[in-house]
């Protein structure tokens, strides 16, 4: 298809009430975690009908008004804007009709091949509320002949990309003369508007969300490739990774997904973190709004935090039960009642872009919901009236304010790792200070075979299981099925609430293992799970975080310590703590891919002196 292609040119398809209801009850991605087609078709349709007005014959009632209404507050345009090297990047426009000047938001598109035509109704929302709007998609996203894609290669955040967006705002500043600018991004379009706010002093506020702060710790951590991740990536940029991505970006590639020259990619990588340009950030003082999930199979937690609790700038950080652009991802796509996320994103813009007094100068800078204190009910079968095995949430998690990050933790509990029992019993977590005998509690060691994935995973798949968890349905996990043959296992004993609280522990902050390791070769992979144990066997997952220890001389002891991802959970009275090791993930590229025996063993222990301990954060 020619550039100039357009979307009514090839949509026939009407929309359903049926289609927008499936979209708003599931967001935009589809349980394999490629983009949901009937999410895509609703974008492009809407898209359709802002070219050609008789195409709203495609759409229910409620979206046909809103179009109709939006057509008469502001004129769309589908520009191509033209970057410094000549890349002419595919644009949506709503320039609004009244006498102005008005704010402006720009929205690069995600990292999905539909580029900016995906989010059509945040635009619509964006100028219903007296927003000029500018979207765009990236270079080098997007299905081939889809009039939403751009040309080029992807530059993965690159400084292309922080130009291109200051050629956005160049174009904008031509076109529609802004009183104000900001961006607002989701994923992908969030890591870019930080970075063009770092760049460009025209960028008065951002909007980041499901972002990240270092996208090196985001791929790589504790000596660990976050493998999964980018093949998920990969797998979504509407084409082919020979054609999407220029030869040294596909070389990265390459080493990364092969685990070499790791240094070289740490580099590329640390280039396009929003925390390397904390400096200009701060100087500028750009307000930036920051929504995550704890659960995040992309851009974990903690290098968030890091990139947040630096910023000196007017800030928010709003943390969610979920995975990857769940909590925002349905109201930025379809309509319905505007949940809490996109709502306090619209309300950031409008205070620092529209200068209202909406409460956000109030606002505490952290928000923490905590998991899973929502109130469920069984999802009943309409024909059968029997329990579907789904729940339904009709009391939302609680939400903790706090003036800063440093607020969250208030104490600490320490956790000694005692050795387990007779015939391989799991070990326990006691209190550290606790007197123990010399029956192997405090001076022991437990080994397993290494290499082969137990039960206890971090998530089935990224996104789905934490659309599961914001809907009210956690994983269920059955710890009688972790295979102690390749997992260590500890628990506490029944957990009693603390004075003042109702909770048998309320985690709060990011947890810390101190252990001493040895393998019958020269590497060794941890994965440390934290777990809800309920009476029955049955457990939720709290937090965890893997560790590859290299260089290690077979069958010697070394001592190392990390720590888990951030989490806010209460632990209900009568059940208990259980941490599991492991050493293998479909998350996470591990050392028996490197490692040429088939079987290894590691020795996990606490030696004379050397005491293996859980730091569990408390507030």
């Amino acid at each position: 298809m020619p550039e100039d292609n357009t979307f009514s040119s090839f949509i026939s398809e009407a929309v359903t009430e049926a289609d927008v209801a499936r979209v708003a009850a599931r967001g935009p991605w589809a349980a394999d975690g490629t983009l949901d087609p009937d999410a895509a078709r609703l974008g492009q349709t809407l898209a359709a009908a802002l070219e050609d007005e008789t195409r709203t014959d495609l759409l229910p009632d409620e979206l046909a008004e809103l179009v109709g209404r939006v057509r008469g507050l502001a004129l769309p345009g589908f520009p191509r804007i033209e970057t410094e090297d000549g890349i002419r990047l595919s644009a949506f426009t709503l320039r609004q009709l009244a006498p102005g000047p008005h704010p402006l938001v720009v929205m690069p598109a995600g990292w999905q091949p539909l580029g900016w035509a995906l989010f059509m109704y945040a635009y619509l929302t964006l100028a219903a509320k007296g927003y000029h709007v500018v979207a765009y998609t990236p270079r080098g996203l997007g299905i081939n002949g889809l009039p939403s894609t751009s040309p080029g290669h992807i530059d993965v955040a690159g400084p292309r990309d922080w130009a291109d967006g200051s050629a956005v705002v160049d174009y904008a500043v031509e076109n529609f003369g802004p009183s104000t600018i900001g961006f607002l991004g989701e994923s992908y379009g969030s890591g870019i508007s930080q970075l063009v706010a770092a760049h460009d002093d025209r960028v008065q506020a951002v909007v980041a969300l499901s972002t990240w702060g270092n996208l090196a710790t985001s791929l790589y951590d504790n000596g660990v490739r976050h493998v999964e991740a980018v093949r998920t990536l990969l797998r979504v940029t509407g084409g082919k990774v020979e054609d999407k991505f220029d030869e040294p970006t596909r070389a990265i590639l390459e080493k990364f997904l092969a685990g070499r020259d790791m240094a070289e990619v740490v580099k590329w990588a640390t280039r396009r973190a929003p925390q390397s340009y904390l400096a200009e950030t701060n100087e500028k003082g750009t307000p930036t709004f920051f929504s995550n999930t704890w659960h995040e199979g992309l851009f974990a937690v903690n290098q968030v935090l890091e990139t947040f609790n630096a910023l000196t700038v007017p800030k928010r950080l709003n943390m969610w039960i979920g995975d990857h652009a769940v909590p925002e991802g349905r109201d930025l796509v379809a309509p319905g009642a505007v949940g809490i996320p996109m709502r306090e994103a619209y309300q950031w813009l409008d205070h620092h872009l529209r200068g209202e007094r909406n409460g956000v100068e109030e606002w505490p800078a952290v928000s923490n919901q905590v998991m899973f204190t929502y109130t469920t009910v069984p999802v009943l079968d309409p024909g059968t009236g029997q329990p579907t095995g789904e729940n339904e949430i009709v009391e939302q998690a609680r939400r903790e304010p706090h003036a800063d990050w440093t607020e969250v933790t208030t104490g600490t509990e320490l956790l000694a790792l005692t050795g387990g029992g007779a015939g391989g019993a799991d070990g326990g977590l006691v209190p550290a200070d606790a007197p123990r005998g010399d029956d192997g509690e405090s001076v022991w060691e437990r080994a397993f075979i290494a290499g082969v994935d137990t039960e206890a995973t971090a998530m089935d798949k990224i996104m789905e299981t934490g659309r599961a968890e914001w809907s009210g349905n956690p994983k269920i996990y059955d710890t009688r099925k972790i295979d102690r043959t390749h997992a260590l296992v500890w628990t506490t004993e029944p957990l009693t609430a603390p004075a003042g609280s109702t909770a048998g522990r309320r985690v709060r902050g990011v947890p810390e293992l101190r252990l001493t390791v040895r393998s019958t070769v020269g590497a060794a992979t941890l994965i440390a799970h934290l777990f809800d144990l309920a009476e029955d066997g049955t457990a939720r997952i709290i937090t965890h975080e893997p560790l590859n220890v290299e260089d290690l001389t077979p069958g010697q002891d070394r001592e190392v310590r990390w720590k888990l991802q951030a989490a806010a959970y209460d632990i209900p009275e009568g059940h208990r703590l259980m941490l599991v090791i492991d050493s293998k993930d479909p998350l996470y590229g591990d050392v028996s891919e490197e490692v040429p025996a088939v079987w290894t063993q590691t020795t996990v222990s606490a030696p004379e002196g050397s005491p293996a301990v859980l730091e569990l954060p408390l507030g």
